[in-house]
């Protein structure tokens, strides 16, 4: 590292005499005692390096001090020799003694110290600084005392003073851990693609990374791992037969050569089979045992479990790499938190001058006792970031707890709190191994970070307490229970209702849904099981809290009710509604809830304090609360879902529908016709058409409509199956539901609209809540909600800011895209009196205020048709046979550019004043329909639609 050069020249208020050769002269042969000479060789090297010493600059102490710690009449040893905020804490012990065992005692108190950057320890003739940040790779500096005459050492040593930040390590232990799991991943799918079953490469290659951390920390003897790969590299044939050796080794204890192995087991080295081995594989194993492994993130089995295992399986395991601040998000208000608090109060009570001394031991007592016994659960544990994590956590809490009853005279304390903190429940066998392995490289990696040695007979302990069985359904199918603990926290699968058939099986997810009847919706994602259960035991008193992640839909629509039931249950303390969250390699939205009694803390949402949390996730005004008003049922309808190659391009269409009859004597066009979605409707129509068999026709006659049928029986979506294939695999028959039909044909819908001359639709999910025109043949995807009017009363009232402002609230959303719900957008939506879905639409409209509503709805609809297709870009062109709408096409190239732009959801971004002045003009005619002033603020309007909502539902 290069620095510029140091003025080493007399400074004003430093003595300058001690020059290095003095320096070395006077300290080389001193055979004074650590601490008689301890701070005047400090105050020496302050002046060799010309840098404050600690009396001169701080005076009282606060900041840079000798013996910062413990009082010594208290009973206390100090916690360092020497402390500068932010800069070390320092170390000295005599000459020639272990300055091992000095920096493992400096590490036992870093905590109290701050966590100052670099550790120092020195026994007068040498100096190591030891690096000390978060997540970076440690490195260690030793400076001789000969080595002061070089200027770069004495550069080096005056930074730990002066300029920390200096020494700060570039690697950092993120890059360390994926550097290392892209070595394995290229093993582990090589090993798979050589036949061996995924579940055996992922136990063999996590014995190989535990031999490798092993070696590092010296668990294993130095170097003996590395010397079997390279012996074996030279001959790859003998290198199962050495690893078996090995592993049979560390199963019980014993020799390899000459090597005397730690008794390992805990069930990773249960016995001593391996895998065959070919050169290139040991060339990567021995590449990735180059680096340095004491320091390696524990997340790094997840990641090589998950890439060596089959992908379709991820979602079921829960096996997947998460950062780590994410989930302190949960581990802090659930676990550390209310703990914190607790020994506060406990220290509070100590600290009184009048309590005794047995109270005060007792109290103490007490509180470790507590830690000891605490009991974290993880019910979909994966790979177990979570429980190591919450178990990192304990022990930094105990760690300070020791350390605050140390400096209050009790005397230095050994930690306690161990792996059986934590419990966890998974599916897989080899996750479930997985998670053990985390929590015991964290658990050594946490003991050797702060000073204290290894447990050892055996190294791993059997951790009984990471359940292998299903978390949510017992095997006689009743719905499972939990162990009793204190907390629960986790990350459950991410898997909607609409795939747990075809992920999970027919009957898996039947049974799951039959043993939660009476407590939550059939139609419900998975992840609410997890929810419905650890509510369940914090009901029942065996979980005092719980924190866990879902995908954000669990505050909306048939997810909504498990949280219902935990906000009538508990209180939700902290929430945040919505973050990213790395599943599988990619982001997705999700929502963070805790829950649960937390005496005396402030509740939060989204980092806000806030008086309550409602079971959507929101503060303030609690629209769950509104309910399905009957007047509204049966007002909107989900479009087609086909689930199916149904839909063509125009082209294909038009072709089709020039052919020659069928065999049935019947043309194409009968079972064609133009098919719009979302996309068509906020952007610019992509001219797609619909495959719309009758309904009710048997395979033989639908076979009839020959080109038609044939591209919904051959034509394979994006994993190679056909609709047909797709259909069984979700446990329909041809019988139940025909293959040549849409998965949903929506026959209520179609006989609606077909009456109308128009129809309304909007986007289930989009930017902008927009509502526009269609008419039928033109049938509607899923992705639209129909609402079968064609007055333009009911279009000015959807269009209209009061229910645009309800329908932003009560819909959920789709990262950034709000999502309308007919079940519980419009259900819900209380629309004027006398202006409802169910009155009759010629006396809605004869009421005063309804002519103002739709003639500013129709000229709003009238300014956005014209800005969409300009009278002077476009041409009307009749379809190839009668009975279809005109189509609109450009006049020109230079005309269908510019029609390209022209979209809703263009105009809406740029809302001109045009649109806004239509927009103030529609929304005053309504607000006089509901007897309101047009100017109310948005939370104004959402109290008095929820205090309609409650009125006429309990009418």
């Amino acid at each position: 590292m290069q620095s510029k050069p140091f003025d080493e020249s007399p400074c004003k208020g430093y003595t300058t005499g001690m020059t290095p050769e003095k320096f070395i002269a006077k300290w080389k042969d001193s055979t004074l005692k650590e601490r008689s000479a301890s701070q005047s060789h400090f105050n020496d090297l302050c002046d060799v390096l010309s840098v404050e010493k600690p009396t001169d600059v701080d005076q009282k102490g606060d900041w840079y001090c000798f013996e910062r710690g413990a009082s010594k009449t208290a009973g206390g040893e100090g916690w360092a020799d020497v402390w500068k905020r932010g800069h070390f804490g320092w170390e000295y012990k005599g000459k020639r003694k272990d300055l091992t065992a000095a920096y493992a005692q400096l590490r036992q108190y870093a905590v109290a110290l701050e966590n100052p950057p670099l550790l120092v320890v020195s026994d007068m003739d040498r100096f190591v600084v030891h690096t000390n940040w978060t997540n970076t790779v440690s490195e260690v500096h030793t400076i001789q005392l000969e080595d002061l005459k070089d200027a770069a050492k004495r550069d080096l040593l005056r930074w730990v003073f002066t300029d920390p930040e200096r020494l700060k390590p570039l690697k950092t232990i993120d890059a360390l851990t994926r550097q290392a799991a892209d070595k394995f991943a290229g093993l582990a799918i090589r090993l798979h693609e050589r036949g061996h079953d995924p579940h055996q490469v992922a136990h063999f290659v996590n014995r190989l990374v535990f031999c490798m951390f092993a070696e590092d920390i010296n668990l294993l003897p130095r170097q003996l791992f590395s010397q079997l790969l390279d012996k074996a590299f030279h001959r790859p044939d003998i290198a199962q037969g050495l690893l078996e050796q090995l592993f049979g080794a560390m199963r019980a204890g014993g020799l390899f050569g000459i090597d005397e192995i730690e008794w390992f087991n805990g069930g990773l080295f249960d016995d001593s089979s391996a895998l065959p081995l070919t050169r290139d594989d040991l060339k990567t194993i021995g590449e990735a045992a180059a680096l340095d492994w004491s320091d390696i993130d524990p997340s790094i089995f997840g990641t090589l479990f998950e890439r060596g295992l089959d992908p379709a399986k991820r979602s079921q395991l829960g096996a997947h790499y998460t950062d780590p601040e994410k989930i302190m998000m949960i581990v802090r208000p659930v676990i550390l938190d209310p703990l914190w608090r607790e020994w506060e109060s406990v220290k509070s009570a100590i600290e009184k001058p009048r309590t005794s001394e047995k109270r005060k031991r007792n109290l103490l007592g007490g509180f470790l006792e507590r830690l000891r016994q605490f009991r974290v659960l993880d019910p979909a544990c994966g790979s177990g970031n979570f429980l190591y994590l919450a178990l990192l956590g304990l022990k930094d809490l105990e760690h300070r707890v020791n350390l605050d009853a140390e400096a209050m005279g009790f005397g230095r304390q050994f930690p306690t709190v161990g792996p059986r903190a934590v419990s966890g429940i998974e599916l897989n066998p080899y996750a479930a191994e997985l998670a053990r392995v985390t929590v015991w490289i964290g658990e050594i990696q946490w003991m050797r970070k702060n000073g204290f040695d290894v447990d050892r007979k055996p190294v791993l302990k059997p951790l009984n307490n990471i359940e292998c069985r299903d978390a949510i359904l017992n095997p006689d199918g009743t719905a499972a229970t939990w162990p009793s603990v204190d907390v629960i926290i986790g990350n459950p699968p991410f898997l909607g209702a609409k795939l747990m058939k075809r992920r999970l099986g027919v009957e898996t997810t039947e049974a799951i849904r039959s043993a939660y009847d009476g407590r939550l919706p059939g139609f419900t994602d998975l992840v609410c099981f997890w929810f419905e259960n650890a509510r369940a035991a914090i009901e029942a008193g065996s979980a005092a809290r719980a924190g866990l992640v879902a995908t954000n839909s669990i505050r909306k629509n048939t997810n909504l009710p498990v949280m219902h039931r935990i906000a009538a249950t508990t209180p939700i303390f902290e929430a945040w509604s919505e973050q990213q969250w790395t599943v599988d390699g990619a982001a997705v939205d999700v929502s963070l809830i805790c829950f649960g009694q937390v005496n005396d803390r402030p509740t939060r949402l989204d980092g806000r304090v806030v008086n309550g949390i409602n079971p959507d996730l929101t503060s303030g005004l609690d629209l769950t609360a509104a309910k399905a008003l009957p007047e509204n049922k049966d007002g909107a309808f989900l479009g087609i879902q086909k689930s199916g190659p149904f839909d063509v391009p125009g082209a294909v269409a038009r072709t089709w529908m020039k052919e020659p009859s069928n065999p049935n004597g019947r043309c194409n066009s009968e079972v064609l016709k133009p098919y719009w979605n979302g996309d068509d409707l906020t952007g610019r129509p992509r001219d797609v058409w619909f495959i719309d068999l009758p309904l009710g026709l048997n395979k033989a006659d639908a076979a009839l409509f020959v080109r038609p049928f044939n591209h919904i029986a051959s034509t394979p979506d994006d994993d190679g199956k056909t609709v047909e294939q797709l259909r069984k695999a979700s446990g329909s028959t041809s019988d139940s539901y025909p293959w040549w039909q849409p998965w949903r044909p929506r026959p209520e819908m179609r006989s609606r609209i077909a009456q109308l001359s128009r129809y309304i639709v909007t986007a289930e999910t989009a930017l902008h809540r927009i509502f526009v025109w269609l008419s039928y043949p033109v049938l509607p995807d899923k992705n639209l909600i129909v609402i079968p009017r064609e007055d333009d009363l009911m279009f000015g009232l959807l269009q209209s800011r009061f229910h645009t402002v309800w329908s932003l609230r009560k819909g959920s959303d789709l990262e950034d895209r709000p999502r309308y719900t007919h079940t519980s957008t419009f259900a819900t939506f209380p629309f004027p009196k006398g202006m409802t879905p169910a009155d009759p639409v010629p006396s809605a409209r004869g009421l005063q205020s309804a002519a103002a509503i739709e003639k500013a709805a129709a000229r709003l609809n009238e300014l956005r048709c014209a800005y969409l297709s300009p009278a002077d870009q476009v041409t009307m062109a009749p379809e190839i046979v009668p009975g279809f709408p005109d189509r609109l096409l450009p006049k020109d190239q230079v005309a269908a550019q510019e029609l390209a732009r022209r979209t809703l959801t263009s105009l809406y971004n740029e809302r001109p004043a045009w649109l806004d002045d239509a927009h103030k003009a529609l929304d005053a005619a309504v607000a006089k329909a509901y007897g309101w002033a047009d100017d109310l603020p948005d939370e104004e309007i959402l109290t008095r639609l929820l205090n309609l909502n409650m009125q006429r539902s309990k009418s």
